[in-house]
C-alpha cells in the first residue's frame, strides 16, 4: 500500500518519520500531476504547498484547530491528507470543489475563493475561542504572498496585533507570486528576503555541512536551527517588516524542508500568542513544465499531457476566446488614444490585458489584490485627465462596490469597467460564478451597462464605453470562446439592434448579450408553434432604451434572457420602466436563481435554471394560450392606449389644436 492510501485522516500521519512524510510528499505530487492533468485545476500553486501542508496537519489537530487558506486553490493536498482522494471528478458535477467546501468536509472551514479575507476570519475565530473558554485550540491562517497585496489582511493584521493573547498562527506561503508575479512593495520586500544571497549562502551552507558529518551533526543542526532562524532573519532584516506590529515572526523558512517546517510550526504551537510563519516554497515544484512555464507556473490548467505538460485539445480548442477579442481592441484603442490607461487587480494576463502592458509598459496598472483601491484609483486617474479601463473577473467587483458608487459615479469619473468572466463560470463554483454584476451595478446613477452579444459588438460596444466621459461604464462578457457574429437586421435609432421579426407581434424576446442566441433558438421553435417573436438585442441595457418600450407596447408579452440572477437583474429593470411608462404588457424575466451556485458545466447550471430554449419556448405557449403566469395579453389589444399615454406635450397640444 502507498503511503496516500494510507491516509485516510490527518492523525495518520503522527505515526510517521520525517523520511516517510517527505517520500509522502513526492507520492501526492505524482498524484496531482497525473489526476489534474485529467480534469484541470489549479496544479502550480498546490505543487508548491506539499511539503508545508503535511507538516501543517502533522503540527495542528484539524479541525478542532481551523486551518484557513487564502486563497482555497492552493487546498488539494488539504483534501488529500482529509480523506478525499478521489479526484476523477474534480471540479465537475457531483466531484470535488475547486475550493474549500463545509458540505465535503469538517476540515473545511472558509469556502470563499476571494483574496485577502483569510486574517479576518482567523481574528474572528481566534476571539471566538477565546470567549468560549477553548483556549486550548489554535487558529491557522495559511496566506499566499499575493494575499498580503490586498489590504484588508493589513486591517485584520492591526487589530490582531492589538489582542496577543490567543493562539492564533499566520503562515505566509511566499512563492513570489498570485498568477502571476506578485507585485508592490511589499513583494519586493519579500523578494530580497526570498532572494538574499546571505540567506541562500548561509541556509543551504549550513544544512549541507551538517548532513555531510552524519546523524550526530544533523541533530545539532535541528537544535540549533531555531536560533540560526532568528540569526539568519536578523541578517536579512525581515524583523523589521513587522517590528511595529508587535507580533512574533519565525522564519524565512524553507517551504520544502519537512524537518525545519515540523520545527518551526512546533516553535509558533507552543508561543502563546499570534506568531507569522515564513515559509519560501516553489509554485509548480517538482513538475518540470511548470517550473519552466514563466507566465504563471501553470497556475490553472486545462486537461494536459502529465509528461509533457501540453495541453490537449478539447471542444472549443482554437477558438477565438472573448478575452482576446478585448485584448485586441486594448491595443488598437490604446493607439489611437494616448489618455487610455489600463488597470487590473493581480490579473493582467487573465484579463488580456498583457498585450496591452507589452505595448504601452508605462500605461499599464497592476495594483495587486486590491480591487478597492484599483477603483478609486481609476477615479483619480479620470480626474487628471486620463481614462482608466479596469479589469476584473466579473464575480471581483462585487469587492469594490463602495468605490464604483462612492468615487467613480458620484464624481462623475470617465473609467471604464471590463468584467471578464461574467455570468456563469461554471467548475470554479459559487464564488467564481460573475452573476451579480448586472443586478449590482445598475443600482448606480448614470451608469452605463454594455452587453456584447459576439465579437463584433463586443469591438464596437467597447469603443462606445471609452467615448463616455462624464461616467462609469461597463462591458461585460463570459467565459470561454465567442460563438459566431449574429448580425442584425435592423438597428433602430437609439442603437438597439432587432434580430429577427414576424408579422404577428406576439413575443419580444429581449436576448442580453450572449443570451441572444438563445433567444434566436427560442423564436423558431415559437414560430414553428403559430406565434409570431420579435428578437432584440439591447446592446446596452442600462439604460433601458427608449425603443425597448415602444416595442413592449405592440406586443403581447415579454420574455427577458440573462446570464446573472432574476433578483433586480434587467428584466426587473425593463419591467420597472414599462410601469413607469404605462404599458401594461406582461414580463417574464428569465435568469438565474439568487442562490449561489455550485460547481458544475455551463450547460448544466442553465439547464437547471430553466434556461434552455424547449423549457423557454414551452413555457411561452402556455402564456400565450393563458394557462401560465403570466399571462400574454389578448391579441385585441393594440397598444394605441399607451400610445396617446406616452406622446409629448408639444404634440399633445398639437393634437388638441387640430381637434378644435
Amino acid at each position: 500500500m502507498s503511503l496516500l492510501a494510507s491516509v485516510s485522516g490527518p492523525r495518520d500521519l503522527d505515526r510517521m518519520t520525517v523520511a516517510e512524510l517527505d517520500a509522502l510528499a513526492a507520492e501526492i505530487r505524482e498524484f496531482l500531476v497525473e489526476n489534474v492533468a485529467r480534469t484541470g485545476g489549479h496544479l502550480g500553486p498546490n505543487l508548491g504547498v506539499v511539503e508545508l501542508t503535511i507538516a501543517i496537519h502533522r503540527v495542528f489537530r484539524s479541525p478542532e484547530d481551523p486551518i484557513i487558506f487564502d486563497t482555497g486553490h492552493q487546498s488539494y493536498v488539504h483534501k488529500l491528507l482529509t480523506g478525499r482522494q478521489d479526484f476523477s471528478q474534480l471540479r465537475a458535477r457531483g466531484g470535488l470543489a475547486g475550493y474549500p467546501q463545509r458540505s465535503e468536509s469538517p476540515h473545511d472551514v472558509v469556502e470563499s475563493s476571494h483574496a485577502s479575507s483569510s486574517l479576518s476570519w482567523a481574528d474572528g475565530i481566534s476571539r471566538a475561542l477565546n470567549r468560549t473558554g477553548r483556549t486550548d485550540r489554535h487558529v491557522v491562517a495559511v496566506v499566499g504572498d499575493g494575499a498580503l497585496t490586498g489590504g484588508m489582511t493589513w486591517e485584520a493584521l492591526n487589530n490582531i496585533t492589538d489582542d496577543n493573547d490567543r493562539n492564533l498562527v499566520i503562515v505566509i506561503n511566499d512563492n513570489g507570486r498570485s498568477y502571476a508575479p506578485t507585485i508592490g512593495g511589499m513583494a519586493r520586500y519579500l523578494n530580497r528576503v526570498r532572494t538574499a544571497e546571505a540567506y541562500r549562502t548561509l541556509h543551504r551552507g549550513s544544512d549541507s555541512l551538517f548532513r555531510r558529518l552524519g546523524p550526530a551533526a544533523r541533530a545539532v543542526y535541528r537544535g540549533v536551527r531555531g536560533g540560526t532562524h532568528g540569526f539568519l532573519t536578523r541578517f536579512v532584516n525581515n524583523a523589521a517588516l513587522y517590528s511595529n506590529l508587535d507580533i512574533k515572526y519565525l522564519g524565512p523558512v524553507d517551504g520544502h524542508d519537512m524537518a525545519s517546517l515540523l520545527e518551526t510550526l512546533e516553535l509558533a504551537k507552543s508561543y502563546g500568542a499570534p506568531v507569522i510563519v515564513h515559509a519560501i516554497t516553489d509554485k509548480g515544484r517538482g513538475f518540470g513544465p511548470a517550473l519552466s512555464d514563466e507566465a504563471d507556473q501553470f497556475h490553472a490548467v486545462g486537461r494536459i499531457d502529465p509528461i509533457t505538460g501540453e495541453a490537449i485539445a478539447g471542444a472549443g480548442a482554437g477558438a477565438t476566446a472573448w478575452t482576446d477579442v478585448f485584448s485586441e481592441e486594448l491595443v488598437a484603442a490604446g493607439e489611437q488614444r494616448e489618455d487610455i490607461i489600463a488597470m487590473t487587480a493581480a490579473m493582467l494576463r487573465p484579463t488580456g490585458l498583457l498585450p496591452f502592458a507589452q505595448r504601452f509598459p508605462d500605461r499599464v496598472y497592476d495594483v495587486g489584490i486590491a480591487e478597492q483601491h484599483a477603483v478609486a484609483s481609476a477615479a483619480g486617474l479620470a480626474y487628471g485627465g486620463l481614462h482608466p479601463v479596469v479589469a476584473l473577473y466579473a464575480t471581483f467587483i462585487n469587492r469594490a462596490f463602495d468605490q464604483v458608487l462612492m468615487d467613480v459615479a458620484l464624481h462623475k469619473a470617465g473609467v471604464t469597467f471590463v468584467l471578464d468572466r461574467a455570468g456563469v463560470t461554471g467548475p470554479d463554483g459559487p464564488s467564481h460564478h460573475g452573476v451579480w454584476d448586472l443586478a449590482m451595478l445598475q443600482l448606480v446613477p448614470q451608469i452605463r451597462i454594455a452587453v456584447p452579444r459576439d465579437a463584433e459588438r463586443l469591438r464596437e460596444e467597447f469603443r462606445e464605453a471609452i467615448a463616455v466621459s462624464d461616467a462609469p461604464t461597463v462591458v461585460r462578457f463570459p467565459k470561454g470562446a465567442v460563438g459566431t457574429d449574429l448580425p442584425a437586421i435592423e438597428r433602430l435609432r437609439d442603437g438597439v439592434d432587432v434580430l429577427a421579426r414576424s408579422d404577428a407581434e406576439d413575443v419580444l424576446l429581449v436576448g442580453i448579450g450572449p443570451m441572444a442566441h438563445l433567444a434566436m433558438d427560442v423564436a423558431e421553435r415559437l414560430r414553428a408553434q403559430g406565434i409570431g417573436a420579435t428578437v432584440v438585442d439591447p446592446r446596452w441595457v442600462i439604460p433601458v432604451q427608449p425603443s425597448i418600450v415602444e416595442l413592449a407596447a405592440t406586443h403581447r408579452l415579454v420574455i427577458t434572457l440573462e446570464d446573472g440572477i432574476r433578483v433586480g437583474g434587467i428584466g426587473t429593470r425593463v419591467r420597472q420602466v414599462l410601469r413607469e411608462a404605462g404599458v401594461d404588457t406582461a414580463v417574464d424575466e428569465l435568469g438565474l436563481p439568487d442562490e449561489f451556485i455550485d460547481h458544475a458545466t455551463r450547460e448544466q447550471i442553465l439547464a437547471d435554471a430553466g434556461l434552455t430554449a424547449a423549457k423557454i419556448a414551452q413555457d411561452v405557449v402556455s402564456q400565450v394560450l393563458g394557462i401560465r403566469i403570466p399571462v400574454a395579453r389578448p391579441t385585441t389589444d393594440t397598444g394605441a392606449l399607451w400610445m396617446t399615454q406616452v406622446t409629448s406635450p408639444d404634440d399633445s397640444a398639437q393634437n388638441r389644436d387640430d381637434q378644435s
